[in-house]
């Protein structure tokens, strides 16, 4: 399987396919509205902005399996993000990450770039995955690590240069 062949679901129920980004490079993030990383919502936004137009998609997928840090319904999150940090960026129904309920989509992330020493499972809210534009899920990226620090991979995946 490739991560094109993976469906998930909107925050409005409807569902999307990953195929849909074919071409794309993709930044996918586990995301949390009560969490000490929220604010990191701010400068996924600002990567988005500066990088949609030159093909990047990023995909927030909220979940509540660290601190209870995402109890609201679709619609609130879907709120929260727009009023404080102008998201535009896509927001679908909130999942699981680890355990046996994890999402089929994530069970392939982790299983394409496993964490430290080889680790599959997700740590906290805001590990992301960069996806190249053919799909390759090249890094992970922990909680603590800054969108900031994706960006010259973000540049470089985006010039051609990676």
């Amino acid at each position: 399987m490739s991560i094109y062949d993976y469906t998930v679901k909107t925050t409005k129920g409807e569902m999307k396919s990953i195929g849909d980004y074919k071409g794309k490079v993709m930044l996918i993030v586990n995301t949390a509205s009560k969490c000490g990383f929220t604010p990191q919502y701010k400068e996924l936004q600002a990567l988005y902005l500066q990088y949609k137009d030159s093909g990047l998609e990023i995909l927030g997928f909220p979940c509540n399996q660290f601190g209870r840090g995402e109890q609201g319904s679709n619609e609130d999150i879907q709120s929260f993000c727009e009023i404080n940090f102008g998201v535009t960026f896509p927001l679908f129904d909130k999942i699981d990450v680890n355990g046996a309920n994890a999402a089929p989509l994530y069970k392939y992330l982790k299983k394409e770039a496993t964490g430290i020493l080889g680790s599959e499972s997700i740590k906290w809210n805001f590990t992301k995955f960069l996806v190249d534009s053919e799909g390759h899920v090249l890094k992970r990226y922990g909680s603590a690590d800054k969108p900031s620090a994706v960006e010259k991979d973000l540049e470089g995946l985006l010039t051609g240069l990676i």
